[in-house]
Formats: C-alpha cells, sequence, structure tokens
C-alpha cells in the first residue's frame, strides 16, 4: 500500500508457528484487559493468516481468560482470477476468524472510493464493504469497525458518502484520522483536517447511526477500542 511502511514481502518467510504464544505472553507480561490484533497480508498461505489470528485468540484466552480481543484484517481474498471462486474462499477464512469470536471485527477501508486504487493498491473499495457485510451476516453478535484516514485528496462529501456506505452494511464502529507521512517515498498528505472538521465528521458519524465513533487528528484503528464494548 501507497501509506505504509511494512515492506512488501516478495518471498515472504515461512509462517513463524511459536508468534501465537509470544503475543499471548506478552499480553499477559502487560497485564492487558483488552488488545488489538492485526497482521500483514499473506497471500502467500493457503488461509492467508486467518489460522494465525485463531491460534493467537486461542493462545491468549489459555493465559488471559478475561481479555477482550478484536481482531484488525487484511480482505483474505488474494489474487484469485474467479469472482465467485474467490468470493467463497474469503468467506470461509473469514468465518474461521469469527468463529473464535473476538470482541470487534475491523477492516479498513483506508480512504474514499476515488483514491482507493492509488492508496490501497491490490485491495478494493467493494471487496471490503462486502467483507464487512458477510461478517455481519455470519456473527451477527460481534460487532464491525472501519476506519479512514484523511489528508489524502478526498473531499467532505466523499467522506460523508464513505460513512453512509459504511452504514448500509452495518458497520458500528468508526474511527477517522490524520494521514502522515511515514517516507519520502509514500503518498504525500494533501492536506491537514482541523480538530474542528475532524468533531463535525464525528457528530455526522453519529447521526447516521454509528454506535461508537472516535474522529480527531491523531486517531489510529486501535484508539480508544476497549471504551465501545457492548456497543452493537
Amino acid at each position: 500500500c501507497a501509506f505504509c511502511q511494512v515492506d512488501k514481502g516478495q518471498a515472504p518467510a515461512p509462517l513463524d508457528t511459536g508468534e501465537a504464544e509470544r503475543v499471548a505472553e506478552a499480553v499477559a507480561s502487560l497485564q492487558l484487559s483488552y488488545v488489538v490484533l492485526t497482521a500483514v497480508a499473506r497471500d502467500d498461505l493457503a488461509d492467508h493468516g486467518a489460522g494465525l489470528f485463531t491460534a493467537a485468540m486461542a493462545a491468549i484466552r489459555r493465559r488471559s481468560p478475561g481479555v477482550g480481543i478484536e481482531v484488525l484484517t487484511p480482505d483474505f481474498w488474494g489474487g484469485h482470477r474467479d469472482e465467485g471462486e474467490g468470493l467463497a474462499a474469503q468467506r470461509q477464512r473469514l468465518a474461521a476468524v469469527l468463529t473464535a469470536a473476538p470482541a470487534c471485527f475491523n477492516h479498513n477501508l483506508e480512504t474514499v472510493e476515488r483514491l482507493q486504487g492509488e492508496v490501497r493498491r491490490g485491495a478494493t473499495y467493494r471487496r471490503s464493504l462486502g467483507l464487512l457485510a458477510a461478517a455481519r451476516n455470519l456473527a451477527p453478535t460481534i460487532p464491525t469497525k472501519s476506519g479512514l484516514m484523511l489528508g489524502l485528496g478526498e473531499s467532505r462529501q466523499e467522506v460523508l458518502q464513505t460513512l453512509r456506505d459504511l452504514r448500509s452494511v452495518d458497520c458500528q464502529r468508526l474511527t477517522l484520522g490524520q494521514y502522515l507521512r511515514p517516507s519520502l517515498a509514500h503518498i504525500p498528505v494533501a492536506r491537514y483536517w482541523t480538530p474542528a472538521e475532524f468533531e463535525d465528521l464525528g457528530a455526522a458519524a453519529r447521526e447516521l447511526g454509528f454506535a461508537q465513533v472516535r474522529s480527531g487528528p491523531l486517531v489510529r484503528s486501535s484508539y480508544h477500542a476497549a471504551d465501545g464494548i457492548g456497543d452493537s
């Protein structure tokens, strides 16, 4: 992606089978009550990394049974040429993660529809909306969440349309934050939205029916994530 400082792996290393236990050890050591698990896209794996999410959740619960676990996943798509085949595989991977009963399922749109190709190379707006819709269909008791980075060249009206699109698939939680360029090799900041503009968009999101909204320049996907436990 044009905004992310994680290097793209042309020949990724084999999956680290000990990672789940180390994550669980870190959660226990830090005495966390709530944790957000995320991962790079692993399109090279048959399950696209879904199994590592479930393994990490199981390991955390063995060590720290009371911890709330939110997952922030990629789209689990990965290069299927046949649309029907891709949707079926995506749904199977998603179902595996949801069966592990996370406290919240998060998948970020990142930006408005017009800018998807430039910002999220390899992902699509409609596919991500479809993933969020499928999550609600497969596990209606698990809240869904998504987030946008502002400052990539979007207009206020485009942001509002994106919020409406998220509500159309019953997304309940939202984060809005300012994009900050990781390096000169990444997509530049088109503008800095003011705190007042973030407050205005947050109010608009609440009017649209989002149960939990975090909107501000320094808000990120995991910002105060535990505060909305119980919102659905």
